[in-house]
């Protein structure tokens, strides 16, 4: 069966502004039609250039991008036919917010009657049917990020670029957006390209996300892959929480290797990015998949129990291991004989969790 041609790609695309340094090396993208794509990562990491240049802000300095087979690198942005959010909305303040969901419209020369439709459905798709007639001064953060939603979906673009949307609103209203935004996505098949430093958004929203790091993408996957997976040491830090421990490899054994621990203990995991014995190398699980362990076994290492923290609908324990970084452990609420601090606890790490990065 052949694969479905991609809606976008990028071939081989760089973009430096001072001609030394690559802001993007080598970037070799397909964005599939009618997907929700999160590019994550941290500052400066190429992710929001890459959004630029998709949008037609910004052009390569070398490589092509295509939209359904055919290069768009030199077509102008106000030709590419995509939708685009900001994270400080842009809205204009002297429209209403029926004029500024129109504005698009009106600059494609649209019909009066077609427009007043269009933007009537679009106010009802963001749940903002009767504030046709408000100003955006007079909106709260939240529903002027959905006005700003509503102006980029209401003349049926092929794509919406977003770039850190949700940003600058306050921690719950984001969590609701998120929430409402991937709603939207499911109901209209439109594609999402989303531009976010939030591992947790990106994880909530996505249905794939690219990790970028120094102009490069560390790993692009579906999110639970992704989380469950991560294929080297940045991507294994930066998306989600995990406990590492260091150690040398003392043995390999197929997929597998056995690292020794400073303190002379010994785990098995799974040997990501093939070390050899004598490396040294980090040992990491995500925190709840470590669980207390009633006595020393395989895969387990001793720990003294600095804080046992309470997190709402979680437990934490932070551990203190000698002669590594502090482990953290999340445990349910329910758990019973919770350990008290200062008390040393074994903690085992199960081979089928433990991933090896050199």
């Amino acid at each position: 069966m052949t694969q479905p041609q991609a809606l976008v790609s990028f071939t081989g695309v760089q973009k430096t502004y001072d001609g030394t340094s690559l802001v993007v090396r080598d970037l070799n993208l397909d964005i599939q039609r009618g997907e929700f794509l999160s590019l994550l990562g941290p500052s400066g990491s190429g992710k929001t250039t890459t959004l630029m240049m998709l949008a037609g802000f910004e052009s390569p300095t070398a490589g092509e991008i295509s939209l359904d087979g055919v290069p768009i690198t030199r077509t102008p942005p106000h030709k590419r036919n995509f939708g685009m959010v900001f994270q400080n909305y842009a809205l204009f303040p002297h429209m209403t917010v029926a004029d500024n969901i129109a504005y698009p419209l009106t600059v494609r020369k649209v019909s009066a009657a077609d427009r007043e439709a269009k933007v009537a459905r679009a106010l009802d798709m963001v749940q903002l049917g009767r504030m046709g007639s408000r100003y955006p001064s007079q909106l709260s953060g939240g529903q002027q990020q959905r006005v700003a939603l509503a102006r980029a979906l209401v003349f049926d673009p092929q794509l919406v670029l977003m770039d850190e949307p949700l940003g600058a609103l306050d921690k719950q209203l984001r969590e609701h957006m998120q929430i409402e935004i991937k709603a939207l996505h499911r109901r209209l098949g439109v594609t999402f390209v989303y531009v976010t430093h939030d591992q947790t958004e990106a994880l909530t929203m996505s249905d794939r996300v690219a990790v970028f790091n120094e102009g490069m993408i560390q790993q692009i996957d579906v999110v639970d892959r992704l989380y469950e997976t991560p294929v080297n040491r940045f991507v294994a830090g930066f998306v989600g929480d995990r406990t590492v421990l260091q150690g040398e490899v003392a043995k390999l054994d197929g997929t597998q290797c056995e690292v020794r621990l400073p303190n002379g203990g010994v785990l098995r995991g799974f040997n990501v990015n093939a070390a050899q014995v004598g490396d040294a190398v980090q040992c990491g699980i995500r925190p709840e998949r470590l669980q207390l362990a009633s006595q020393a076994d395989a895969n387990t290492f001793a720990a003294r129990v600095a804080d046992v923290m309470y997190f709402g609908d979680h437990l934490r324990l932070r551990c203190e291991v000698p002669g590594q970084a502090d482990a953290t452990i999340k445990m349910p609420l329910a758990h019973h004989e919770l350990p008290e601090p200062g008390q040393t606890v074994q903690v085992l790490a199960l081979e089928k969790h433990l991933r090896v990065y050199r």
